[in-house]
Protein backbone atom coordinates (compact mmCIF):
# COMPACT_ATOMS: atom_id res chain seq x y z
CA UNK A 1 0.00 0.00 0.00
CA UNK A 2 2.97 2.16 0.71
CA UNK A 3 4.49 1.67 -2.74
CA UNK A 4 1.02 2.72 -4.57
CA UNK A 5 0.94 5.96 -2.15
CA UNK A 6 4.37 7.15 -3.55
CA UNK A 7 3.30 6.25 -7.09
CA UNK A 8 0.25 8.51 -6.71
CA UNK A 9 1.44 11.40 -4.96
CA UNK A 10 5.16 11.87 -6.05
CA UNK A 11 5.39 15.78 -5.68
CA UNK A 12 4.12 16.03 -3.13
CA UNK A 13 6.76 13.47 -1.27
CA UNK A 14 9.97 15.28 -3.13
CA UNK A 15 8.18 18.73 -2.43
CA UNK A 16 8.57 17.33 1.28
CA UNK A 17 11.83 16.11 0.81
CA UNK A 18 12.94 19.63 -1.15
CA UNK A 19 11.60 21.09 1.78
CA UNK A 20 13.19 19.02 4.68
CA UNK A 21 16.80 19.57 2.78
CA UNK A 22 16.31 23.16 2.56
CA UNK A 23 15.30 23.82 6.32
CA UNK A 24 18.82 21.56 7.61
CA UNK A 25 20.53 24.43 5.66
CA UNK A 26 18.76 27.28 6.21
CA UNK A 27 19.37 26.41 10.32
CA UNK A 28 22.65 26.19 9.55
CA UNK A 29 22.86 29.79 8.12
CA UNK A 30 20.90 31.58 10.32
CA UNK A 31 23.51 30.34 12.88
CA UNK A 32 26.13 32.47 10.74
CA UNK A 33 25.57 35.77 11.42
CA UNK A 34 24.14 35.64 14.88
CA UNK A 35 26.16 33.51 16.65
CA UNK A 36 28.84 35.31 17.43
CA UNK A 37 26.72 37.93 19.50
CA UNK A 38 24.66 35.15 21.33
CA UNK A 39 28.22 33.47 22.47
CA UNK A 40 29.35 36.87 23.69
CA UNK A 41 26.08 37.63 25.32
CA UNK A 42 25.76 33.91 27.29
CA UNK A 43 29.51 33.42 27.73
CA UNK A 44 29.72 36.87 29.08
CA UNK A 45 33.31 37.06 27.18
CA UNK A 46 34.50 39.00 24.16
CA UNK A 47 34.59 38.01 20.69
CA UNK A 48 38.05 36.13 20.79
CA UNK A 49 36.79 33.61 23.10
CA UNK A 50 33.31 33.14 21.35
CA UNK A 51 35.23 32.41 18.42
CA UNK A 52 36.86 29.94 19.88
CA UNK A 53 33.34 28.53 21.80
CA UNK A 54 31.99 28.45 17.85
CA UNK A 55 34.81 25.92 16.92
CA UNK A 56 33.60 23.57 19.66
CA UNK A 57 29.79 24.33 18.85
CA UNK A 58 30.60 23.13 15.32
CA UNK A 59 32.76 20.23 16.44
CA UNK A 60 30.12 19.02 18.50
CA UNK A 61 27.36 19.12 15.23
CA UNK A 62 29.96 17.97 12.85
CA UNK A 63 31.14 14.71 14.88
CA UNK A 64 27.36 13.70 15.59
CA UNK A 65 26.55 14.46 11.93
CA UNK A 66 29.79 11.90 11.46
CA UNK A 67 28.87 9.37 12.92
CA UNK A 68 25.14 9.09 12.81
CA UNK A 69 24.92 9.29 9.09
CA UNK A 70 25.36 5.89 8.44
CA UNK A 71 23.53 4.84 11.67
CA UNK A 72 20.64 6.91 10.34
CA UNK A 73 20.60 5.51 7.04
CA UNK A 74 21.09 1.91 7.84
CA UNK A 75 17.79 2.16 10.23
CA UNK A 76 16.13 3.78 7.48
CA UNK A 77 17.10 0.68 5.63
CA UNK A 78 15.66 -1.33 8.37
CA UNK A 79 12.50 0.55 9.53
CA UNK A 80 11.69 2.87 6.50
CA UNK A 81 12.53 6.47 5.57
CA UNK A 82 9.04 8.22 6.61
CA UNK A 83 9.78 7.41 10.68
CA UNK A 84 13.92 8.71 10.50
CA UNK A 85 12.79 11.92 8.19
CA UNK A 86 9.94 13.04 10.70
CA UNK A 87 12.12 12.28 13.37
CA UNK A 88 15.10 14.50 12.18
CA UNK A 89 12.56 17.36 11.78
CA UNK A 90 11.42 16.91 15.03
CA UNK A 91 15.28 17.11 16.14
CA UNK A 92 16.05 19.85 14.54
CA UNK A 93 12.90 22.29 15.64
CA UNK A 94 13.62 20.66 19.74
CA UNK A 95 17.58 22.71 18.58
CA UNK A 96 16.42 25.83 17.70
CA UNK A 97 13.69 25.92 20.56
CA UNK A 98 16.89 25.05 22.82
CA UNK A 99 18.75 27.73 21.09
CA UNK A 100 16.42 29.90 21.01
CA UNK A 101 15.58 30.17 25.11
CA UNK A 102 19.23 28.36 26.36
CA UNK A 103 20.20 29.94 29.31
CA UNK A 104 23.79 28.93 29.65
CA UNK A 105 26.39 27.82 26.78
CA UNK A 106 26.23 24.19 28.29
CA UNK A 107 22.07 23.84 26.30
CA UNK A 108 23.43 25.47 23.42
CA UNK A 109 25.81 21.70 23.23
CA UNK A 110 23.21 19.79 23.92
CA UNK A 111 21.08 21.84 20.72
CA UNK A 112 24.32 21.33 18.60
CA UNK A 113 24.33 17.54 19.75
CA UNK A 114 20.53 17.12 18.61
CA UNK A 115 20.79 18.83 15.89
CA UNK A 116 24.11 17.12 14.56
CA UNK A 117 22.55 13.64 14.77
CA UNK A 118 19.16 15.57 13.14
CA UNK A 119 21.04 16.65 10.22
CA UNK A 120 22.56 12.84 9.35
CA UNK A 121 19.13 12.65 7.87
CA UNK A 122 20.54 13.95 4.55
CA UNK A 123 21.57 10.16 3.88
CA UNK A 124 18.07 9.14 4.37
CA UNK A 125 16.97 12.15 2.25
CA UNK A 126 18.86 11.21 -0.39
CA UNK A 127 17.75 7.40 -0.34
CA UNK A 128 14.16 8.69 -0.39
CA UNK A 129 14.90 10.60 -3.62
CA UNK A 130 16.68 6.97 -5.05
CA UNK A 131 13.37 5.17 -3.95
CA UNK A 132 11.30 7.27 -5.55
CA UNK A 133 12.98 8.01 -8.96
CA UNK A 134 13.38 6.40 -12.11
CA UNK A 135 16.01 6.63 -15.35
CA UNK A 136 14.40 9.49 -16.88
CA UNK A 137 13.73 11.51 -13.95
CA UNK A 138 16.85 10.50 -11.44
CA UNK A 139 19.53 12.79 -12.11
CA UNK A 140 16.33 15.77 -12.45
CA UNK A 141 15.39 14.84 -8.28
CA UNK A 142 19.34 14.98 -7.42
CA UNK A 143 19.10 17.97 -8.59
CA UNK A 144 16.68 19.05 -5.77
CA UNK A 145 19.95 18.52 -2.80
CA UNK A 146 21.86 21.28 -4.05
CA UNK A 147 18.99 23.36 -4.89
CA UNK A 148 17.57 23.02 -1.20
CA UNK A 149 21.38 23.25 -0.16
CA UNK A 150 22.40 26.73 -2.25
CA UNK A 151 18.64 28.47 -1.60
CA UNK A 152 18.77 27.41 2.24
CA UNK A 153 21.92 28.62 2.84
CA UNK A 154 21.37 31.99 1.33
CA UNK A 155 17.96 32.67 2.38
CA UNK A 156 19.39 31.55 5.68
CA UNK A 157 22.03 33.68 6.22
CA UNK A 158 19.62 36.34 5.38
CA UNK A 159 16.91 35.80 7.67
CA UNK A 160 19.65 34.87 10.69
CA UNK A 161 20.68 38.84 9.97
CA UNK A 162 17.67 41.31 9.71
CA UNK A 163 15.57 38.84 12.34
CA UNK A 164 18.77 38.64 14.91
CA UNK A 165 18.84 42.75 14.44
CA UNK A 166 15.23 42.53 16.09
CA UNK A 167 16.14 40.08 18.94
CA UNK A 168 19.21 37.89 18.68
CA UNK A 169 16.75 34.88 19.42
CA UNK A 170 14.13 35.86 17.18
CA UNK A 171 15.58 33.43 14.19
CA UNK A 172 16.03 30.44 16.13
CA UNK A 173 12.34 30.56 17.29
CA UNK A 174 11.16 31.30 13.43
CA UNK A 175 13.58 28.24 12.22
CA UNK A 176 12.13 25.97 15.02
CA UNK A 177 8.55 26.66 14.07
CA UNK A 178 9.37 26.10 10.31
CA UNK A 179 10.71 22.74 11.58
CA UNK A 180 8.08 21.83 13.39
CA UNK A 181 5.19 22.73 11.22
CA UNK A 182 7.27 20.76 8.22
CA UNK A 183 7.11 17.65 10.63
CA UNK A 184 3.48 18.58 11.23
CA UNK A 185 3.03 18.55 7.24
CA UNK A 186 5.10 15.56 6.43
CA UNK A 187 2.69 13.27 8.64
CA UNK A 188 0.49 13.95 6.57
CA UNK A 189 1.39 14.11 3.32
CA UNK A 190 5.01 12.01 2.92
CA UNK A 191 4.50 8.13 2.41
CA UNK A 192 6.96 5.75 3.03
CA UNK A 193 9.02 5.03 0.02
CA UNK A 194 10.62 1.83 1.30
CA UNK A 195 8.87 -1.47 0.82
CA UNK A 196 8.81 -4.20 3.65
CA UNK A 197 10.12 -6.37 1.11
CA UNK A 198 13.47 -4.52 0.49
CA UNK A 199 14.36 -3.92 3.99
CA UNK A 200 17.34 -5.03 6.06
CA UNK A 201 18.51 -6.15 9.08
CA UNK A 202 20.31 -3.34 10.93
CA UNK A 203 24.09 -4.10 10.73
CA UNK A 204 26.70 -2.14 13.00
CA UNK A 205 29.45 -3.10 10.54
CA UNK A 206 27.36 -1.09 7.73
CA UNK A 207 27.16 1.83 10.05
CA UNK A 208 31.00 2.52 11.11
CA UNK A 209 31.48 5.66 9.61
CA UNK A 210 35.77 4.37 9.72
CA UNK A 211 35.39 1.61 7.13
CA UNK A 212 34.63 3.89 4.07
CA UNK A 213 37.89 6.15 5.14
CA UNK A 214 40.20 3.09 5.17
CA UNK A 215 38.73 2.01 1.37
CA UNK A 216 40.78 4.92 0.28
CA UNK A 217 43.95 3.36 0.33
CA UNK A 218 42.59 0.95 -2.29
CA UNK A 219 42.87 3.77 -4.95
CA UNK A 220 46.62 4.66 -4.85
CA UNK A 221 46.54 6.32 -8.31
CA UNK A 222 44.77 8.87 -6.73
CA UNK A 223 46.35 9.54 -3.65
CA UNK A 224 47.79 13.09 -3.65
CA UNK A 225 44.29 14.33 -5.24
CA UNK A 226 42.60 12.91 -2.16
CA UNK A 227 45.00 14.41 -0.27
CA UNK A 228 44.49 17.93 -1.84
CA UNK A 229 40.70 17.52 -1.47
CA UNK A 230 41.26 17.00 2.18
CA UNK A 231 43.46 20.31 2.33
CA UNK A 232 41.00 22.33 0.06
CA UNK A 233 37.67 21.31 2.72
CA UNK A 234 39.78 22.52 5.91
CA UNK A 235 40.50 25.51 4.27
CA UNK A 236 37.55 26.41 3.06
CA UNK A 237 36.64 26.50 6.90
CA UNK A 238 38.24 29.55 7.51
CA UNK A 239 35.59 31.44 5.61
CA UNK A 240 33.09 29.55 7.08
CA UNK A 241 33.72 29.14 10.57
CA UNK A 242 35.53 33.09 11.18
CA UNK A 243 34.22 34.86 8.48
CA UNK A 244 31.63 36.77 11.22
CA UNK A 245 33.80 36.63 14.10
CA UNK A 246 36.88 38.25 12.27
CA UNK A 247 34.53 40.93 10.53
CA UNK A 248 33.03 42.18 14.01
CA UNK A 249 36.50 41.81 15.34
CA UNK A 250 38.19 43.95 12.91
CA UNK A 251 35.58 46.43 11.08
CA UNK A 252 32.57 46.28 14.03
CA UNK A 253 29.62 44.99 11.59
CA UNK A 254 26.56 44.83 12.57
CA UNK A 255 24.42 41.57 11.77
CA UNK A 256 22.57 43.15 8.50
CA UNK A 257 25.93 43.98 7.34
CA UNK A 258 27.32 40.32 7.90
CA UNK A 259 24.15 38.73 5.91
CA UNK A 260 24.76 41.31 3.41
CA UNK A 261 27.82 39.76 3.28
CA UNK A 262 26.90 36.12 3.32
CA UNK A 263 23.97 36.71 0.92
CA UNK A 264 26.73 38.29 -1.60
CA UNK A 265 28.99 35.19 -1.57
CA UNK A 266 25.73 33.03 -1.57
CA UNK A 267 24.70 33.97 -5.27
CA UNK A 268 28.69 34.31 -6.27
CA UNK A 269 28.83 30.82 -5.56
CA UNK A 270 25.51 29.43 -6.96
CA UNK A 271 26.88 31.61 -9.93
CA UNK A 272 30.20 30.00 -10.56
CA UNK A 273 28.71 26.52 -9.53
CA UNK A 274 25.29 26.54 -11.88
CA UNK A 275 26.85 28.40 -14.79
CA UNK A 276 30.77 29.71 -14.99
CA UNK A 277 32.09 25.73 -14.19
CA UNK A 278 29.77 24.32 -17.73
CA UNK A 279 32.16 26.86 -19.59
CA UNK A 280 35.72 26.81 -17.88
CA UNK A 281 35.89 22.68 -17.70
CA UNK A 282 35.29 21.87 -21.36
CA UNK A 283 37.37 25.29 -22.51
CA UNK A 284 40.39 24.49 -20.22
CA UNK A 285 40.57 21.10 -18.76
CA UNK A 286 39.92 19.36 -15.34
CA UNK A 287 43.85 20.09 -14.63
CA UNK A 288 44.28 23.65 -15.42
CA UNK A 289 40.80 24.03 -14.26
CA UNK A 290 41.95 22.67 -10.57
CA UNK A 291 45.39 24.65 -10.45
CA UNK A 292 43.91 27.74 -11.39
CA UNK A 293 40.87 27.39 -9.07
CA UNK A 294 43.49 26.82 -6.03
CA UNK A 295 45.38 29.46 -7.18
CA UNK A 296 42.20 31.86 -6.77
CA UNK A 297 41.33 29.97 -3.45
CA UNK A 298 45.12 31.06 -1.99
CA UNK A 299 44.82 34.59 -3.60
CA UNK A 300 41.38 35.67 -2.28
CA UNK A 301 42.24 34.07 1.05
CA UNK A 302 45.69 36.07 1.59
CA UNK A 303 43.91 39.22 0.69
CA UNK A 304 40.73 38.16 3.07
CA UNK A 305 43.29 38.64 5.62
CA UNK A 306 45.12 41.77 5.17
CA UNK A 307 42.00 43.50 4.25
CA UNK A 308 42.54 47.16 6.05
CA UNK A 309 38.24 48.20 5.18
CA UNK A 310 35.05 46.70 4.89
CA UNK A 311 34.05 47.02 1.93
CA UNK A 312 37.22 45.11 0.60
CA UNK A 313 35.57 41.83 1.55
CA UNK A 314 33.04 42.39 -1.38
CA UNK A 315 35.88 42.68 -3.51
CA UNK A 316 38.53 40.22 -2.23
CA UNK A 317 35.05 37.85 -2.18
CA UNK A 318 35.06 37.45 -5.38
CA UNK A 319 38.79 35.19 -6.18
CA UNK A 320 37.84 33.62 -2.94
CA UNK A 321 35.01 32.17 -4.80
CA UNK A 322 36.11 31.87 -8.41
CA UNK A 323 38.06 29.09 -6.38
CA UNK A 324 35.02 27.16 -6.24
CA UNK A 325 35.13 25.70 -9.72
CA UNK A 326 38.20 23.72 -8.25
CA UNK A 327 35.96 21.25 -6.40
CA UNK A 328 33.64 19.89 -8.93
CA UNK A 329 37.12 20.06 -11.26
CA UNK A 330 39.48 17.87 -8.30
CA UNK A 331 36.26 15.50 -7.23
CA UNK A 332 35.46 15.09 -11.18
CA UNK A 333 38.90 13.87 -11.90
CA UNK A 334 39.50 11.66 -8.98
CA UNK A 335 36.31 9.86 -10.46
CA UNK A 336 37.98 9.25 -13.92
CA UNK A 337 40.77 7.62 -12.48
CA UNK A 338 38.43 4.73 -10.59
CA UNK A 339 36.34 2.06 -12.07
CA UNK A 340 32.73 2.16 -13.24
CA UNK A 341 31.75 -0.27 -10.81
CA UNK A 342 33.96 1.13 -8.01
CA UNK A 343 32.16 4.82 -8.06
CA UNK A 344 29.70 4.39 -5.30
CA UNK A 345 32.39 3.42 -2.92
CA UNK A 346 34.56 5.77 -3.76
CA UNK A 347 32.24 8.39 -3.38
CA UNK A 348 31.19 7.15 0.24
CA UNK A 349 34.46 7.32 1.10
CA UNK A 350 34.88 11.07 -0.18
CA UNK A 351 31.88 11.74 1.39
CA UNK A 352 33.18 10.83 5.02
CA UNK A 353 36.31 12.91 4.32
CA UNK A 354 34.23 15.69 3.47
CA UNK A 355 32.93 15.21 7.10
CA UNK A 356 36.47 14.44 8.96
CA UNK A 357 37.51 17.57 7.72
CA UNK A 358 33.76 19.39 8.81
CA UNK A 359 35.04 17.85 12.11
CA UNK A 360 38.84 19.43 12.08
CA UNK A 361 38.41 22.37 10.11
CA UNK A 362 36.29 24.48 12.42
CA UNK A 363 38.32 23.77 15.40
CA UNK A 364 41.49 24.77 13.60
CA UNK A 365 40.26 28.09 12.52
CA UNK A 366 38.32 29.24 15.12
CA UNK A 367 41.90 28.27 17.87
CA UNK A 368 43.89 30.33 15.35
CA UNK A 369 41.41 32.75 15.88
CA UNK A 370 41.44 33.00 19.70
CA UNK A 371 45.54 32.83 19.48
CA UNK A 372 45.76 35.71 17.38
CA UNK A 373 42.97 37.90 19.07
CA UNK A 374 43.01 37.71 22.85
CA UNK A 375 44.17 40.10 25.11
CA UNK A 376 47.81 38.63 25.71
CA UNK A 377 47.97 37.16 21.82
CA UNK A 378 51.80 37.87 20.97
CA UNK A 379 51.21 39.25 17.16
CA UNK A 380 47.46 40.49 17.06
CA UNK A 381 46.66 39.33 13.47
CA UNK A 382 42.95 38.41 13.10
CA UNK A 383 43.28 37.61 9.61
CA UNK A 384 45.44 34.54 10.59
CA UNK A 385 42.99 31.76 9.88
CA UNK A 386 42.52 32.86 6.43
CA UNK A 387 46.34 33.52 5.79
CA UNK A 388 46.63 29.46 7.28
CA UNK A 389 43.78 28.39 5.08
CA UNK A 390 46.04 30.37 1.82
CA UNK A 391 49.11 28.16 2.49
CA UNK A 392 46.90 25.08 2.50
CA UNK A 393 45.50 25.67 -0.41
CA UNK A 394 49.27 26.39 -1.70
CA UNK A 395 49.92 23.30 -0.58
CA UNK A 396 47.06 21.17 -2.38
CA UNK A 397 48.00 23.10 -5.67
CA UNK A 398 52.00 21.67 -5.38
CA UNK A 399 50.27 18.34 -4.28
CA UNK A 400 48.12 18.08 -7.31
CA UNK A 401 50.72 19.28 -9.82
CA UNK A 402 52.52 17.06 -8.86
CA UNK A 403 49.65 14.36 -8.90
CA UNK A 404 49.63 15.00 -12.53
CA UNK A 405 53.15 15.12 -13.51
CA UNK A 406 53.51 11.74 -12.09
CA UNK A 407 50.63 10.45 -13.95
CA UNK A 408 52.24 11.78 -17.35
CA UNK A 409 55.22 10.11 -16.44
CA UNK A 410 53.48 6.75 -15.70
CA UNK A 411 51.42 7.31 -19.14
CA UNK A 412 54.41 7.76 -21.28
CA UNK A 413 55.35 5.38 -23.85
CA UNK A 414 58.68 3.50 -22.76
CA UNK A 415 61.15 3.95 -25.52
CA UNK A 416 62.82 0.58 -25.92
CA UNK A 417 66.71 0.10 -26.81
CA UNK A 418 66.23 -0.62 -30.46
CA UNK A 419 64.08 2.84 -31.07
CA UNK A 420 67.07 4.82 -29.68
CA UNK A 421 68.75 6.35 -32.65
CA UNK A 422 72.30 6.05 -33.04
CA UNK A 423 74.87 8.52 -32.03
CA UNK A 424 76.37 10.37 -35.33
Amino acid sequence: MADIVVKKRPTAALGFIFVTIFIDVLGLGIIIPILPKLLEQLGHTDISTAGLYSGYLTFTYALMQFLFSPVLGNLSDRYGRRPILLGSLFGFGLDYLLMAFAPSLAWLFVGRTIAGIAGASTTTATAYIADVSTGDNRAANFGLVGAASGLGFILGIGLGGYLGALGIRIPFMVAGGLAFLNAAYGYFVLPESLSKRNRRAFSWKSANPISSLIKLIRYPVITGLIGAFALVYVAQKAVESVLAFFVIAKFDWTLPSISSLGIFIGVLLVSIQAGLIRLIIPKFGLEKTIVSGLLFYAIGLALIAFAGYGWMMYVFMIPYCLGGISGPALQGLITEKVAANEQGELQGALTSLSSVTTVVGPLLMTAVFHHFTMNNAPVHFPGAPFFLGSLLMLIATFISIGNFRNQRRLNAPKVTPDQIPPLI
